[in-house]
Protein backbone atom coordinates (compact mmCIF):
# COMPACT_ATOMS: atom_id res chain seq x y z
CA UNK A 1 0.00 0.00 0.00
CA UNK A 2 1.61 3.30 -0.86
CA UNK A 3 1.28 5.92 1.66
CA UNK A 4 1.34 9.41 1.37
CA UNK A 5 2.88 12.52 2.70
CA UNK A 6 2.80 16.37 2.31
CA UNK A 7 6.95 16.88 2.98
CA UNK A 8 7.59 20.55 2.13
CA UNK A 9 10.22 21.15 -0.24
CA UNK A 10 11.29 25.37 -0.36
CA UNK A 11 8.67 27.02 -1.50
CA UNK A 12 5.81 24.57 -2.70
CA UNK A 13 4.68 21.36 -1.37
CA UNK A 14 5.52 17.66 -3.06
CA UNK A 15 2.90 14.77 -2.42
CA UNK A 16 5.46 11.69 -1.58
CA UNK A 17 4.75 8.46 -2.31
CA UNK A 18 6.85 5.82 -0.29
CA UNK A 19 7.54 4.56 -3.85
CA UNK A 20 6.71 6.63 -7.44
CA UNK A 21 8.84 7.29 -10.72
CA UNK A 22 11.65 10.01 -11.22
CA UNK A 23 8.53 12.20 -12.83
CA UNK A 24 7.36 12.87 -9.54
CA UNK A 25 10.15 13.76 -7.82
CA UNK A 26 11.93 17.36 -6.87
CA UNK A 27 15.79 17.62 -7.82
CA UNK A 28 18.16 16.39 -4.84
CA UNK A 29 15.84 13.81 -3.84
CA UNK A 30 17.36 10.71 -1.94
CA UNK A 31 16.07 7.72 -3.16
CA UNK A 32 16.93 4.05 -3.33
CA UNK A 33 15.84 0.21 -4.88
CA UNK A 34 15.61 2.21 -8.43
CA UNK A 35 14.36 -0.33 -11.34
CA UNK A 36 16.82 0.35 -14.55
CA UNK A 37 14.13 -0.69 -16.68
CA UNK A 38 10.26 -0.35 -15.99
CA UNK A 39 8.96 -3.64 -14.48
CA UNK A 40 12.29 -5.45 -13.86
CA UNK A 41 12.10 -4.45 -9.86
CA UNK A 42 14.62 -2.44 -7.71
CA UNK A 43 18.46 -3.30 -9.15
CA UNK A 44 20.10 -0.13 -8.02
CA UNK A 45 21.10 1.13 -4.43
CA UNK A 46 19.66 -1.72 -2.18
CA UNK A 47 22.95 -2.50 0.18
CA UNK A 48 22.59 -1.08 4.01
CA UNK A 49 22.96 2.73 4.57
CA UNK A 50 22.83 3.38 0.22
CA UNK A 51 21.50 6.40 -1.44
CA UNK A 52 21.25 7.91 -4.65
CA UNK A 53 20.05 11.19 -5.58
CA UNK A 54 18.50 12.45 -8.14
CA UNK A 55 20.50 15.57 -10.08
CA UNK A 56 18.53 16.27 -13.45
CA UNK A 57 15.62 15.10 -14.93
CA UNK A 58 15.39 15.95 -19.47
CA UNK A 59 13.22 14.04 -21.78
CA UNK A 60 12.38 10.55 -20.84
CA UNK A 61 15.75 10.09 -18.90
CA UNK A 62 16.24 11.29 -15.01
CA UNK A 63 20.17 11.39 -14.36
CA UNK A 64 21.54 9.44 -10.90
CA UNK A 65 24.31 9.69 -8.81
CA UNK A 66 24.31 6.55 -7.39
CA UNK A 67 26.38 5.82 -4.16
CA UNK A 68 29.65 4.48 -5.95
CA UNK A 69 29.76 7.52 -7.30
CA UNK A 70 28.32 6.64 -11.07
CA UNK A 71 26.19 9.13 -12.80
CA UNK A 72 24.24 7.18 -14.94
CA UNK A 73 20.67 7.78 -16.89
CA UNK A 74 17.45 5.90 -15.90
CA UNK A 75 13.85 5.94 -17.58
CA UNK A 76 11.71 8.71 -15.80
CA UNK A 77 9.10 6.02 -15.20
CA UNK A 78 11.30 3.78 -13.49
CA UNK A 79 10.82 3.33 -9.88
CA UNK A 80 11.99 3.98 -6.72
CA UNK A 81 11.80 3.93 -3.00
CA UNK A 82 11.86 7.70 -1.36
CA UNK A 83 14.55 7.99 1.51
CA UNK A 84 17.65 6.01 2.23
CA UNK A 85 18.14 2.36 3.19
CA UNK A 86 17.77 1.45 6.54
CA UNK A 87 20.67 -0.40 9.02
CA UNK A 88 23.07 2.84 8.44
CA UNK A 89 25.59 1.95 11.00
CA UNK A 90 26.26 -1.80 9.92
CA UNK A 91 29.86 -2.23 8.83
CA UNK A 92 30.76 -0.49 12.45
CA UNK A 93 29.64 -2.55 14.86
CA UNK A 94 32.65 -4.94 15.65
CA UNK A 95 31.73 -8.68 16.02
CA UNK A 96 34.44 -9.41 18.95
CA UNK A 97 35.50 -13.09 17.73
CA UNK A 98 36.00 -15.30 15.08
CA UNK A 99 33.00 -17.17 16.66
CA UNK A 100 30.38 -14.34 16.07
CA UNK A 101 31.32 -14.40 12.55
CA UNK A 102 30.43 -18.47 12.70
CA UNK A 103 27.15 -17.90 14.23
CA UNK A 104 26.66 -15.39 10.96
CA UNK A 105 27.09 -18.47 8.85
CA UNK A 106 30.63 -16.71 7.65
CA UNK A 107 33.14 -19.64 6.64
CA UNK A 108 36.46 -19.38 7.45
CA UNK A 109 38.80 -17.28 4.77
CA UNK A 110 42.29 -19.61 3.91
CA UNK A 111 45.14 -17.44 2.04
CA UNK A 112 46.38 -19.23 -1.01
CA UNK A 113 49.94 -19.70 0.10
CA UNK A 114 49.35 -22.20 2.74
CA UNK A 115 47.62 -24.46 0.77
CA UNK A 116 48.71 -26.63 -1.04
CA UNK A 117 49.76 -26.73 -4.94
CA UNK A 118 46.86 -28.73 -6.28
CA UNK A 119 44.17 -26.58 -4.35
CA UNK A 120 45.43 -22.88 -4.96
CA UNK A 121 48.17 -21.47 -7.86
CA UNK A 122 49.96 -19.78 -4.15
CA UNK A 123 50.40 -22.86 -2.78
CA UNK A 124 53.12 -24.78 -1.98
CA UNK A 125 56.97 -24.36 -1.31
CA UNK A 126 59.15 -25.00 2.13
CA UNK A 127 58.26 -22.97 4.88
CA UNK A 128 57.27 -19.12 3.96
CA UNK A 129 57.49 -19.79 0.46
CA UNK A 130 56.67 -16.56 -1.24
CA UNK A 131 53.84 -16.69 -4.28
CA UNK A 132 56.32 -17.71 -6.81
CA UNK A 133 54.59 -15.84 -9.75
CA UNK A 134 54.79 -12.77 -11.43
CA UNK A 135 51.64 -11.32 -10.48
CA UNK A 136 49.28 -12.62 -7.81
CA UNK A 137 46.17 -15.15 -8.85
CA UNK A 138 42.73 -16.73 -8.22
CA UNK A 139 42.26 -20.04 -7.27
CA UNK A 140 41.65 -21.01 -11.57
CA UNK A 141 44.89 -18.55 -11.90
CA UNK A 142 43.65 -16.02 -13.45
CA UNK A 143 45.25 -12.29 -12.67
CA UNK A 144 43.72 -10.58 -9.59
CA UNK A 145 45.49 -7.02 -9.30
CA UNK A 146 44.90 -4.31 -12.17
CA UNK A 147 42.89 -6.25 -14.58
CA UNK A 148 39.83 -5.11 -16.28
CA UNK A 149 36.77 -7.34 -15.78
CA UNK A 150 34.07 -4.99 -17.97
CA UNK A 151 33.42 -5.58 -21.53
CA UNK A 152 34.83 -3.09 -23.86
CA UNK A 153 31.35 -2.80 -25.68
CA UNK A 154 28.85 -3.52 -23.11
CA UNK A 155 25.32 -2.26 -24.24
CA UNK A 156 25.25 0.39 -20.80
CA UNK A 157 28.19 2.60 -21.84
CA UNK A 158 25.59 4.61 -23.73
CA UNK A 159 23.97 5.36 -20.40
CA UNK A 160 26.98 6.02 -18.25
CA UNK A 161 28.01 9.48 -17.66
CA UNK A 162 30.62 9.56 -15.71
CA UNK A 163 32.61 6.66 -14.40
CA UNK A 164 33.09 5.10 -10.73
CA UNK A 165 36.20 5.70 -9.49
Amino acid sequence: MLWKKLVQFGKGFFERKEESTSTDMPLGTAMHNIEITRGRGGQLARAAGAVAKLIAKEGKSATLRLPSGEVRLVSQNCLAIVRQVGNVGVNQNSLGRAGSKCWLGKRPIVRGVVMNPVDHPHGGGEGKAPIGRKKPTTPWGYPVLGRRTRKRKKYSDSVILRRRK
